[in-house]
């Protein structure tokens, strides 16, 4: 009986203490509710009111670069990075150890090319090596990753495990901006980054830069409201995504700018170079390429983007010499005869020379041979305007709109630089090309204005905005409506061609059966940095110019700097450049012709070349570099599946084009053009084998 009532108290002493403990706790639980939502409710609303007022910045979608046919040029993509959590609170060593070779498998199966099976296993090996409390919470298993990308990985073994607690499956993921067409047109579009002023992406360069305010959009603003069960995040202002902004450049035209000017650099072997191709009537820039020499490599990548930046322009500067001549009444004859002779000492100076002799040349004859010296004559004879007042030469290029704000759209751009107030002597160097820098876009838009018969178009990269219930056309604008009379633009337009067909023209060289061109090259010594003198062994090339002759629809200007080789003259360079360009575009019917041409279609005195498909898989490829397989007057390449075409002469990119068509491998070594090839061209042989060729 004794036990039983000591072992009944002892019982209910426990109960007792359970039961003073449970007072206790609610006691407390009591006493901090009172204190929480009485004693101190102020300060605790006042903490509420403080979390509910925050708000967060909403960031906006940037918005896309367009080409004109609404081609992505630049666009926001987002990327997946897989991580595992070797320290997640259930995380399934074992299964995950005897899941690497199946995981090794998938992941060389899904990503050929990133990594071998063993260099996945050793990947996947390396961190499970390591103590418990030492493995990393977010160790990278792959990155770069798209939408349909991570799909895959997530039906690899021991990835698919839906608990993360068991496999510590983490995916992060980033939008990056990208260019589906690579480095085509890169420097124009630009890039985007973070700048010094803010962390936020913003444009650095190009268009990105220079209309990153349409591009970028408006912020949103989040704020914490109170929910049921919890504070969330509530959106109050929706961000606004930027502008997409549709260019002005024509996906294939780039493709032949870039391939040309390519082309040429390496035949040449330029330090660098720069083509821009110019809608005549809208001043709308249909490609901009921008190549320079890689140090690392020795290929041409697009560079920095010289179009915009000032240089000394050499002779291509004349025709607009010989613009404001006219529209002053310094020539009216363009027969006039000036003497010219073998120097011409000005103002004290070093006596101006020609690269050739002359005698006497007409008005139009100094533009056709590059005449310093008849283009002096010109602009300095006794009693005119610039003669008795230098500084109009300035006034003048001021009143055509010369100096005005292009506002293109291209980021970097620099305006002119002419001397305002010229001595006789600077004048004299001025007017055929030396003591000034001007950006080679602004010399377009003046050769621009004189194919537009006088009328003076606004160039411009962009066209119209596409946005939130907004589709604006950015109409044509004009920086004068005229800077010469119509007269004067034909007679200029006459000189110009005199340059390309003329008998003794400097760019002779460019004529051919299919397009006409007009245009005028440019030879500047450039300046050592050293010796701060003109270097006479580097030279800097220019060709400007518009086609069809007899009804412009296009400009283009050309830089190259320094060949080294090969070719060395303006117009086997530059001009040949605008030249190839000028006749790819008329064999794919771009110029108003049809690129399939019939012989009563021909236009009188001209034999038509025929670039057309003839058959099923079988391509023609053009080539006009002249001298080489594959010019113009020469037949074209036929390319059919199974037979080895024969690309000897041709350059590197139409090569592998070739071959590529034709269903077989390509080696190559050198650069330049095509000197030899194995198997030779007309050989059968079978898919996918190796052609090997050699390039000099």
């Amino acid at each position: 009986m004794a036990k039983k009532k000591s072992k009944k108290k002892f019982i209910l002493s426990r109960y007792l203490f359970i039961s003073v403990c449970i007072f206790v706790l609610v006691g407390c639980v009591v006493k901090n509710l009172v204190r929480t939502t009485i004693i101190d409710a102020d300060k605790w609303n006042e903490r509420a009111e403080r979390e509910l007022s925050k708000t967060n910045i909403i960031y906006p979608e940037r918005g896309d670069i367009l080409a004109s046919d609404g081609s992505v040029l630049a666009t926001n993509l987002r990327f997946y990075t897989v991580r595992l959590d070797f320290r997640s609170e259930r995380f399934n060593t074992q299964g995950y150890i005897d899941s690497i070779p199946m995981m090794a498998d998938s992941l060389v199966k899904f990503f050929p090319g990133r990594a071998t099976r063993k260099q996945w296993i050793d990947s996947l090996s390396k961190p499970i090596k390591k103590a418990q409390n030492k493995r990393p919470r977010g160790y990278r298993v792959i990155d770069n990753l798209s939408y349909t990308e991570l799909q895959k990985i997530r039906t690899i073994p021991f990835f698919r495990i839906k608990n993360t607690n068991k496999n510590g499956f983490v995916v992060d993921s980033r939008v990056r901006r990208e260019h589906p067409y690579g480095d085509m047109a890169r420097r124009s579009i630009g890039g985007v980054g973070q700048t010094s002023k803010s962390s936020e992406v913003h444009g650095i360069s190009g268009l990105e830069c220079a209309l990153d305010s349409l591009l970028y959009g408006k912020h949103g603003v989040s704020k914490k409201i109170n929910l049921t069960r919890r504070i969330d995040d509530w959106t109050d202002t929706a961000a606004i995504r930027g502008y997409n902004i549709v260019t002005t450049i024509d996906i294939n035209m780039q493709d032949i700018v870039e391939n040309e000017l390519n082309r040429v650099l390496e035949t040449c072997d330029a330090d660098w170079g720069v083509a821009v191709l110019m809608e005549v009537a809208t001043g709308d820039i249909k490609a901009i390429s921008n190549l320079e020499k890689s140090k690392k490599t020795g290929r041409y990548i697009e560079g920095m983007n010289r179009a915009v930046l000032g240089f000394e322009p050499g002779s291509v500067i004349k025709p607009i010499s010989m613009l404001l001549a006219l529209e002053n009444g310094l020539v009216t004859n363009v027969n006039e005869v000036f003497q010219i002779g073998k120097s011409f000492p000005y103002a004290n100076g070093k006596a101006i020379t020609d690269s050739h002799y002359n005698s006497e040349l007409t008005v139009e004859g100094i533009i056709e041979q590059s005449s310093n010296i008849g283009m002096t004559k010109v602009i300095t004879r006794n009693n005119s305007i610039f003669q008795t007042h230098p500084s109009k030469f300035y006034d003048e290029l001021d009143r055509i709109g010369f100096f005005e704000p292009m506002h293109t759209g291209i980021a970097g751009e620099r305006r002119p630089v002419v001397e305002k107030n010229p001595s006789r002597l600077s004048l004299s160097r001025m007017c055929y090309g030396y003591a000034t820098l001007i950006p080679p876009l602004y010399t377009l838009s003046i050769y621009n204005a004189i194919a537009n018969n006088g009328r003076f178009v606004r160039p411009r990269l962009y066209s119209r905005l596409i946005g939130e219930d907004v589709d604006s056309i950015i109409p044509v604008s004009y920086i004068r409506e005229h800077i010469c009379s119509e007269e004067n633009a034909l007679k200029l337009q006459r000189m110009l061609g005199l340059v390309v067909e003329g008998s003794r023209g400097t760019a002779r060289r460019l004529r051919n059966d299919m397009v006409s061109i007009g245009g005028k090259t440019g030879t500047c010594y450039m300046v050592d940095p050293e010796t701060r003198k003109y270097n006479t062994a580097h030279k800097r090339l220019a060709f400007c110019g518009f086609f069809p002759l007899e009804d412009p629809k296009y400009s283009c200007i050309v830089l190259t700097c320094h060949p080294r080789h090969t070719l060395t003259g303006a117009a086997s360079t530059s001009g040949e450049v605008l030249k190839n360009v000028a006749m790819k575009m008329y064999s794919r019917g771009m110029l108003g012709n049809s690129s399939d041409y019939h012989t009563d279609q021909a236009p009188q005195g001209k034999t038509p070349q025929v670039y057309r498909t003839t058959k099923p898989d079988t391509y023609s490829l053009i080539s006009s570099i002249s001298g080489v397989k594959g010019d113009p007057s020469t037949p074209l390449v036929s390319v059919s599946k199974g037979i080895v075409p024969d690309v000897s002469g041709l350059g590197l990119r139409e090569a592998v084009s070739a071959i590529e068509t034709a269903g077989f491998n390509v080696s190559f070594s050198g650069r330049g053009y095509v000197n030899s090839q194995s198997p030779a061209g007309g050989t059968v042989a079978k898919a996918g084998a190796t052609v090997t060729i050699k390039l000099i």
